[in-house]
């Protein structure tokens, strides 16, 4: 069954560490740290984050220790 973007748990957090393969921990306003990879127009349109940069999150229910940026924040 795929999953509908009412199924998904959309939260904020900051990057903590980059790491290879498009990878990300990000820790989040709720104090948990998870990994994450960039959404695919992200990686379409070139969109670099760092460490210290604002995302938002999307999440799966099922799984809560993995995660997709779809938004960098502008600081």
């Amino acid at each position: 069954m795929a999953e509908t973007k009412e199924d998904l748990v959309q939260l904020e957090g900051v990057v903590t560490k980059v790491m290879p393969a498009t990878m990300y921990k990000v820790k989040l306003a709720n104090g948990h740290e998870i990994l994450a990879h960039i959404s695919g127009k992200m990686r379409k349109h070139f969109i670099r984050i760092t460490n210290g940069d604002r995302v938002s999150v999307e999440m799966s229910p099922y799984d809560l220790t993995k995660g997709r940026i779809t938004y960098r924040h502008r600081n």
